[in-house]
């Protein structure tokens, strides 16, 4: 492990608003901010809303600068991305952000049922073999079920094709009711402030050509989940740190689009 990374775990060891839990203690002595988050971290009753994949922490830092009257968790596994956030919030003063270091099939031990009102979930890996680990899959939905209330929110903001259309599929097969839905937000009619926030990989997608996807639902309780049985065509290029299958701006070049 380099020194950078090891000097920022140490500086957000001291971090308030930083929690990185082994699973070990975990299993242990459990997790004490469990169904308490509000009343003994944030000192108030307001909604909780989670960032999962949450990196660099710019989607949780801009939201909670645009929604004060909200509490915004971002949650990763990778700590040396969660610093930035985690050391701007800090510098900044905010009071209404939080960072926790795990994975996210482990958010159930740190959050009780009806904790969390809403879940973003910003440019994750579209996991094309991998079902399981798609984080809009049915697996993950129950997962989810166990800390949203009953009317909790998912939103999906990706720039690949395969992940929204599975996502829009999956959301179909199990009727989850869906309040906005777009294969091109920027393009879009819709206006709204949370969307205009740009990650630092967003906008580099955006400069590759690439449409940016959303979709927003409410992730309803259901007895019993339908993972659906279609097939997808994967994406002809591989999102940012994710490998590389093809290069899209070589292929634009080819086609005549950029110079």
């Amino acid at each position: 492990m380099g020194k950078n990374k090891l000097k920022k775990f140490s500086d957000m060891d001291t971090y308030p608003h930083v929690f990185q839990f082994p699973f070990a203690a975990l299993q242990e002595n459990g997790f004490d901010l469990k169904g308490n988050w509000g009343k003994q971290f944030f000192k108030n009753d307001n909604p909780i809303v989670l960032e999962l994949g949450c990196g660099k922490g710019e989607y949780t830092v801009g939201l909670a600068k645009l929604y004060p009257e909200k509490n915004f968790i971002g949650v990763d596994v990778k700590g040396a991305r969660m610093w930035s956030g985690a050391k701007q919030s800090l510098q900044e003063g905010m009071t209404n952000v939080a960072f926790l270091r795990t994975d996210i099939e482990l958010i159930h031990y740190f959050f009780a049922a009806n904790e969390v009102s809403e879940i973003w979930i910003t440019f994750p890996d579209p996991q094309m073999k991998k079902v399981r680990k798609r984080l809009t899959s049915t697996r993950f939905m129950e997962l989810y079920r166990q800390i949203l209330t009953p009317n909790g929110i998912v939103h999906l903001k990706s720039d690949s094709n395969f992940m929204f259309t599975y996502t829009k599929y999956m959301v179909e097969a199990n009727s989850y009711p869906v309040i906005r839905c777009t294969d091109d937000l920027y393009h879009s009619d819709i206006v709204d402030p949370i969307l205009s926030i740009r990650t630092f990989y967003e906008q580099q997608w955006l400069e590759r050509g690439l449409n940016i996807k959303y979709i927003q639902f409410v992730c309803e309780p259901r007895e019993n989940l339908i993972e659906p049985d279609v097939e997808i065509e994967y994406d002809d290029y591989r999102s940012f740190n994710r490998g590389r299958r093809s290069d899209t701006s070589k292929k634009k070049q080819e086609d005549g689009i950029i110079s």
